[in-house]
């Protein structure tokens, strides 16, 4: 049986593993005895990929079938400073995977040339997970997180989404909430139009946040970048295609 390794953000980790990967995201999510355990997002890598960091042929020899010849699903290689010590260039598809285990599988796309204007929301899901607001498109956000803080403030690497705000991106007294989901709209509101009178790059507006979120209020995809290497981003289809073309994870992402 072939051997997979993976780099799982919700929570961080590297994994080696018998199953493939919508199998393996799949046992993920759901786990192996049928009880919902929720969402998950993890990174193909090659897995001839080593690195002094990461004891992986110590873990690929634990990767081995079971006696009764049923494939081993998961042997944890680290949960600890995965995303710094795995450049880019290892990383291979992005998959997310709803509660119940339908998994889309994202590509590697280029980074929007210029930042949109506006207020935006982010969702750092590794090395931290707080719920941020900022007046800084991804390009910015990336680069403020990179050291452009402060040496303290900064990360040696880290994944994020953004999600949408409708109105609230433009006018976050009086715009239009629609169907946000988030919980707290007051407090959201508040902390955006602070973002017009205050000189700050980012503002915290939920340090403690879950490590889910809706797929449905993704605005573009999911970015991952470092120091070294920069800003890389798994693009979101369209709306249509996936309706068209993924409808089960669609359905099950709108849930």
């Amino acid at each position: 049986m072939q051997q997979h390794l993976y780099l799982s953000l919700m929570p961080e980790a590297l994994i080696a593993s018998m199953l493939a990967p919508e199998e393996f995201g799949s046992y993920y999510s759901v786990g192996s005895e049928h009880k919902t355990q929720g969402q998950a997002a993890f990174i193909e890598i090659d897995p001839a990929f080593r690195h002094p960091f990461f004891p992986l042929d110590e873990a690929f020899a634990r990767c081995v079938p079971h006696k009764d010849g049923a494939p081993k699903r998961s042997v944890y290689v680290s949960v600890y400073r995965v995303l710094e010590h795995v450049p880019l260039a290892a990383l291979g598809r992005l998959w997310l995977v709803t509660k119940d285990g339908r998994g889309l599988a994202l590509s590697r796309a280029a980074v929007p040339p210029a930042d949109e204007a506006g207020l935006h929301l982010y969702h750092e899901l590794a090395p931290v997970r707080p719920l941020v607001v900022s007046p800084k498109g991804p390009r910015a956000f990336f680069d403020l997180l990179m050291g452009g803080a402060g040496p303290s403030l900064s990360f040696p690497a880290i994944a994020f989404v953004e999600l949408k705000l409708g109105e609230l991106a433009t006018d976050p007294e009086r715009g239009a909430a629609g169907d946000l989901p988030y919980e707290n709209l007051e407090h959201l509101r508040s902390c955006l139009a602070s973002l017009k009178t205050k000189d700050v790059g980012a503002k915290v507006i939920d340090r403690l946040h879950p490590g889910t979120f809706s797929y449905r209020m993704l605005k573009d995809g999911v970015y991952v970048g470092n120091k070294a290497e920069g800003l890389a981003r798994y693009a979101l289809p369209s709306p249509e295609a996936l309706r068209d073309e993924h409808y089960a994870w669609w359905r099950s992402a709108n849930m």
